[in-house]
């Protein structure tokens, strides 16, 4: 018996996303959120869950394209997109150390799969030579042996 799975909070989350960027142009055009905007979001739509409401905003305001955004924003904006307060430097920075640590660490992880790609290379190397050492061997004494 197939029962159907409910879909995960982040494909819920995602398809959260899209929704409000059609609806809002501040999502579309990831422009920095007014503090609160889920309070905004949850009046305007009260059907939203507030957990994946929660995990829909946590996507789009870790996602790379807002984070630079924020890096250089001076103001938030409303769901209207209106000016809503000003970006402090204490989150312009926020900004600025998650880029950090996102870039280092992917490029701990492509060094990762480089020296594991290196590893693999040598080992497979190695293995052609015992196979061709031993293979050597096999055709030396084989001709002895007849």
């Amino acid at each position: 018996m197939n029962t159907p799975t409910a879909p995960s909070p982040a494909q819920t989350a995602r398809a959260l996303i899209k929704e409000l960027q059609e609806k809002f142009a501040v999502f579309r055009d990831c422009q920095p959120l007014a503090i609160g905007i889920d309070k905004q979001l949850l009046t305007r739509m009260p059907e939203l869950d507030r957990k994946v409401l929660r995990t829909a905003l946590g996507i789009h305001t870790n996602s790379l394209r807002y984070l630079k955004i924020m890096e250089k924003a001076t103001i938030r904006f409303d769901l209207d997109g209106n000016a809503a307060a000003e970006v402090t430097d204490t989150h312009r920075a926020h900004a600025v150390e998650t880029m950090r640590e996102r870039f280092k660490k992917d490029a701990e992880k492509r060094k990762a799969l480089r020296d594991a790609e290196q590893a693999a290379r040598k080992e497979a190397e190695a293995e052609r030579q015992r196979t061709e050492k031993l293979g050597q061997l096999l055709a030396k004494f084989s001709r002895n042996g007849n």
